[in-house]
């Protein structure tokens, strides 16, 4: 069997991806922070930049204790607290964004602090499969196997 050689379509893909993600976004942040520097002044370009890193930090921390919170009450309630956790995960990546300096990862940063973006992004990835029937609509727990019966 031979292997062909040369990049196949997702490895393409995904270099494409890293490249933008890793070398583009750097550089439109330093020409946007060029820009308003140009026409605001460098220093309070700089304190821009910090204010907007303090006020992200504090905010993607005041959500970061209510998602904590959730996660516990669905664990004491005995129930996996899958969504809650995947929601502090985009909290987590907000916060990292808005420590990064530049415009562009702060305002992505800022719209992932909005809890109905969040909940869309996850229900988006996340097929919602209902644990348990509502009350009132609980059925039988069937278990299904194979079985043999031995008499002495």
């Amino acid at each position: 069997m031979k292997i062909r050689p040369g990049p196949y379509p997702l490895e393409s893909l995904s270099l494409l991806i890293f490249i933008l993600i890793f070398v583009g976004v750097p550089l439109v942040e330093l020409y946007l922070l060029i820009q308003v520097g140009s026409e605001i002044g460098a220093l309070p370009t700089i304190g821009l930049s910090i204010l907007t890193a303090v006020v992200g930090a504090t905010l993607a921390r005041r959500q970061g204790f209510a998602v904590l919170a959730e996660v516990h009450a669905a664990a004491d309630r005995g129930e996996a607290p899958a969504l809650p956790m995947l929601d502090g995960a985009l909290l987590l990546i907000a916060g990292l964004l808005l420590l990064l300096p530049g415009f562009v990862t702060d305002a992505l940063g800022f719209l992932l602090l909005l809890p109905r973006l969040r909940r869309l992004l996850v229900g988006r990835f996340v097929r919602i499969i209902p644990q348990r029937p509502a009350p009132g609509q609980e059925r039988p727990r069937v278990i299904e196997g194979d079985f043999r019966r031995y008499d002495d």
